[in-house]
């Protein structure tokens, strides 16, 4: 446990103080930005760096229902400058 800790740390996704001989640690960065960049390595490493390769996956494998991918039109809509349906 104390390697994960440890590579986490180094990483830059936890900090940590020593109180004693007790080591407290805390998260630098927020679970969904954390999330993102592990699902961007896992992009890269599997899907030759295409999302649309992963999300078809996805897709194709029942990962992602219709009401998941409903929202997800409709972040991209928002971010295009479009309108939500």
């Amino acid at each position: 446990m104390r390697t994960v800790l440890r590579r986490l740390v180094n990483k830059g996704f936890l900090t940590h103080s020593v109180v004693g001989r007790t080591y407290l640690y805390a998260a630098l960065v927020e679970p969904e930005r954390a999330a993102a960049q592990a699902v961007r390595r896992i992009v890269d490493r599997f899907c030759g760096g295409s999302v649309e390769q992963l999300l078809v996956g996805m897709v194709d494998d029942a990962v992602v229902g219709d009401r998941e991918l409903k929202k997800i039109a409709e972040k991209i809509a928002v971010s295009k400058g479009g309108r939500k349906r």
